[in-house]
């Protein structure tokens, strides 16, 4: 049975996840007014693009998280409904996003390099972001951080209980335990969304999780 998606209403800010593909993506539509952020749409294009235009929203922005390709699937069908649409994501997965091994088919073939892509650290202050660098699930990692809205979205540097593998071309786990100690330095209040499997808070995880205790 399919997820439901979720909806917040976060001060200004509205937020709706959905859980998108066979590797069950978290992908975070982000919307103030009618303008919309596309967070890791790993897959379910056709399926992202209608949810956008039955809550009558214009897609500013992709950013992703890293760009392993059950987090990348879908950007290439929503760059063809919207072809200006900028895709965010660090310089250090560049050589990621058209890797010949960043691919698992048949459900998540081999992409082109997608148009119009953009620095995340670009993105620093834009709708009250900051893009926190965290390496080591990916050279390139980043986190999503609102601190107004204490929100979190941590791709696969953090999960409920666990965190990202670094077994992975690139991974490091050392690398990563560090990136992690830029999470928990956040306060504890923080909802997180990683990019799979179900919500969090930075408080829980600094509790519960044995890679951050």
């Amino acid at each position: 049975m399919r997820a439901h998606a979720f909806f917040g209403i976060i001060r200004n800010m509205q937020k709706t996840t959905i859980k998108v593909g066979a590797f069950e993506v978290n992908c975070t539509i982000l919307s103030w007014g009618d303008k919309a952020w596309i967070v890791d749409p790993g897959s379910e294009a056709t399926r992202i693009a209608a949810l956008l235009v039955k809550a009558g929203l214009t897609p500013e922005a992709i950013l992703l998280t890293h760009a392993h390709f059950d987090h990348i699937g879908a950007v290439p069908g929503l760059q063809q409904r919207w072809p200006q649409l900028p895709v965010y994501v660090h310089k250090g997965d560049d050589m990621v996003l058209t890797h010949p091994l960043n691919s698992f088919p048949p459900d998540y073939p081999p992409i082109d390099r997608p148009k119009n892509i953009k620095d995340a650290l670009t993105l620093n202050g834009e709708n009250g972001v900051k893009v926190i660098e965290t390496p080591g699930h990916t050279p390139g990692g980043v986190c999503y951080y609102f601190a107004e809205e204490r929100l979190l979205l941590s791709g696969d540097t953090l999960f409920c209980g666990s965190i990202g593998r670094t077994d992975l071309p690139g991974g490091d786990f050392a690398t990563l335990k560090e990136s992690l100690k830029r999470l928990t330095a956040l306060p504890d209040d923080t909802t997180v969304i990683p990019g799979h499997g179900v919500a969090t808070s930075i408080g829980y995880e600094k509790d519960a999780n044995p890679f951050l205790i």
